[in-house]
């Protein structure tokens, strides 16, 4: 069976035990490690992966073979995306005004982190931004530092590690989501073929992360392998803030979120129209 994920420590936490053949009764897997932006745009066409992690917020152009699976990915509190300028060490700045007509790099046109960014924008940014570039999510920090972009839309470790580039937080778009819906917020998703046993993939994915939870040095060695020069650390942290319940089960909560999220971004037609209620 093949899949794909990234090789972020949570992806990477999460799935350790189902692609080593740790979960009773699961089939062998390919592992595809991919970029989300990479796999968001697979996700819309027709190709040989049978699940993968993408962003909530590109549900709206999955292809009609593949379905919501309601575990494995991240959803939560305080994990938000954080925007980021040059300058200062490490200081935050609520100015949104910065942020008009600059070029801003962003890991994805369809990632919950810009369709965030595009609702908050709206309301704050006068004039709105100019220039949005896509790039690799561990290039952003770089090009903010180095100023070839005024400004980086960031995502996963960036949270913990932003101030050694010397760059300053304009807004946790988190924390701005969290307060303005009192939801927590919906990043990254698990979709599976739909002529798959979806209810079986559920069980696996679930057995998996209880796994993790249990036998959390099982994983340890396979984490840092994929995670570059990352620091263990900062890959513990990594986990602990996007491995939580919502990643055994969506809920009422975690549907809640995802349904407002796209709602809010349909009546904005900033993605096209989708059946919410057939995300369950």
């Amino acid at each position: 069976m093949k899949i794909a994920y990234s090789p972020c420590p949570n992806d990477t936490f999460v799935f350790h035990a189902l692609v080593h053949g740790l979960i009773p009764g699961t089939p062998s897997f390919d592992v595809t490690y991919a970029d989300i932006d990479i796999t968001n745009t697979l996700s819309a066409s027709p190709n040989e992966l049978d699940i993968m992690k993408i962003s909530y917020a590109a549900l709206p152009w999955i292809a009609p073979e593949y379905k919501l699976v309601p575990c494995g990915g991240a959803l939560g509190r305080g994990c938000g995306p954080l925007v980021l300028t040059s300058g200062g060490s490490g200081g935050k700045s609520q100015d949104a005004s910065l942020l008009s007509g600059k070029r801003v790099a962003v890991p994805s046109e369809r990632s919950t982190a810009y369709l965030l960014f595009r609702l908050w924008a709206a309301q704050n940014v006068p004039g709105g931004v100019g220039e949005i570039v896509v790039m690799p999510f561990h290039e952003i920090m770089p090009a903010v530092r180095d100023g070839l972009i005024d400004a980086g839309l960031v995502i996963h470790e960036a949270r913990f590690t932003y101030q050694n580039y010397g760059l300053s937080q304009v807004v946790d778009l988190g924390n701005w989501w969290e307060s303005d819906t009192g939801l927590p917020i919906p990043l990254g998703a698990i979709i599976a073929r739909r002529s798959l046993d979806l209810s079986a993939i559920r069980e696996w994915i679930q057995a998996s992360v209880e796994y993790a939870w249990q036998h959390p040095e099982a994983s340890r060695a396979y984490v840092l392998e994929h995670a570059q020069e990352m620091d263990p650390s900062v890959a513990q942290s990594h986990i602990d803030l996007y491995v939580n319940d919502f990643t055994a089960d969506l809920g009422d909560d975690g549907f809640a979120a995802i349904t407002t999220l796209l709602q809010r971004a349909m009546d904005e037609e900033l993605v096209p129209m989708m059946d919410l209620a057939s995300l369950r």
